[in-house]
């Protein structure tokens, strides 16, 4: 705010800021009074002029006194470039609690979803295999329908297509090997021992994880984390032992399932650290690698004449409903797996393993009911021991 002070003769006292009855000048417009002359306070006799702006802070007490009566002015003014903060309160709504509040209700729908979505497949996954015993065939069918599924979703720009280099891809082979040994290992179990059985085997990977990564990669754990392994191990031996329908393949199948994602897990910490493409982008990407290395190797072992007189058999015996359970079967398997993916770019590896362990209880408990798989207690024992292992071993991780 500026204003000039000007030397003049003139003079003023305090009546000059009371009242007069005087004819009506035109105003001029200044920011602050023109002081003309002060004889005051030993500034009589004095005038002063000034080139550079007044700025005035604060003038308190300015007071005329015209007989009893009492006039008090009060100015306050600030440079142009500052600003005096305004004490306000306002009161808004806690956003932090409420997005929350919503964080927590979405990651409980992928969960459901994810559950939901691994029961649908498995029941479907069993029962076509049950009709159509081509596990090759059948791992196949499930990544080519994803990644139609994730192909058709880019071009409609119903998602983003990642961007991708060779680099990239160089870095998710390995990842896409252990994923193709890992999903075809799991659907040859499935095709020789029943559903519940296959899910108590693969609830033991924690004990595969310990010790691929203490003894291959020298990562040590604390001891609540291998005493953890002990009801895993048990668990999943007092199972294998009990179990009516044994099969060494069935088994094994199970077993190599596990050891193939642990690696995967291990490649994919390491290799697409730092990387821009992940959850769902990420599982398609994998999918349609995946897909590419099994797709050789299911003809090699199967073939298209078994697949055909198989396909004829079934298609036979069950009607055109086993068209219907091939297509849900291998749509799916892509879903779940890739609400899976969607959830762990959202929550810890911690809550996730404990959401995978109880997914496995929904899966366990799901195909007993549906395919009235005979238990015996004692498996069942076996069954409880292993998830409780799996839940303890979880939280000495973490």
């Amino acid at each position: 705010m500026i204003s000039s002070i000007k030397q003049s003769p003139s003079s003023f006292t305090s009546a000059d800021f009371l009242p007069k009855k005087r004819s009506i000048t035109r105003p001029q417009f200044s920011p602050l009074p023109i002081i003309k002359n002060v004889h005051n306070n030993g500034f009589s006799n004095q005038s002063f002029s000034s080139q550079k702006p007044l700025h005035v802070a604060s003038v308190e007490n300015l007071a005329v006194l015209k007989k009893t009566q009492q006039r008090k002015t009060e100015c306050q003014a600030y440079e142009a470039d500052r600003s005096r903060p305004l004490d306000i309160n306002i009161e808004l709504p806690d956003e932090e609690a409420r997005l929350e509040a919503a964080k927590r209700i979405k990651i409980g729908i992928y969960f459901a979803t994810w559950w939901a979505l691994n029961v649908v497949f498995n029941i479907y996954n069993k029962k076509v295999l049950n009709a159509f015993p081509f596990p090759w065939l059948t791992s196949t069918l499930s990544l080519a329908a994803g990644s139609l599924m994730m192909l058709i979703t880019w071009a409609t720009r119903v998602a983003d297509a990642p961007k991708t280099d060779f680099e990239f891809w160089k870095t998710l082979f390995p990842v896409a090997v252990a994923h193709t040994i890992g999903h075809v290992a799991a659907t040859v179990s499935m095709s020789k021992v029943a559903v519940s059985f296959t899910h108590i085997i693969k609830s033991g990977e924690p004990a595969f994880s310990v010790l691929v990564s203490r003894f291959l990669l020298g990562e040590a754990f604390p001891l609540p984390v291998y005493l953890s392994l002990l009801p895993i191990i048990g668990g999943c031996a007092l199972s294998a032992v009990t179990e009516l329908n044994f099969n060494m393949t069935g088994f094994m199948g199970a077993m190599i399932s596990n050891l193939a994602f642990v690696f995967r897990n291990i490649f994919s910490k390491k290799g697409m650290k730092g990387k821009s493409v992940s959850g769902m982008n990420y599982y398609a990407c994998l999918s349609m690698l995946s897909l590419l290395i099994l797709t050789p190797f299911a003809i090699a072992v199967e073939g298209p004449q078994l697949w055909a007189a198989g396909w004829e058999k079934a298609v036979s015996q069950i009607g055109p409903n086993f068209v219907w359970w091939v297509v849900a079967q291998s749509v799916f398997y892509h879903l779940y797996n890739q609400v899976s993916y969607m959830s762990l770019d959202q929550i810890s590896p911690l809550t996730f393993s404990i959401g995978n362990t109880l997914k496995r209880i929904s899966v366990i408990v799901a195909s007993i009911i549906i395919f009235h798989t005979p238990v015996q207690p004692v498996n069942a024992l076996g069954a409880a021991i292993t998830i409780l292992g799996t839940f303890l071993y979880s939280q000495a991780k973490q």
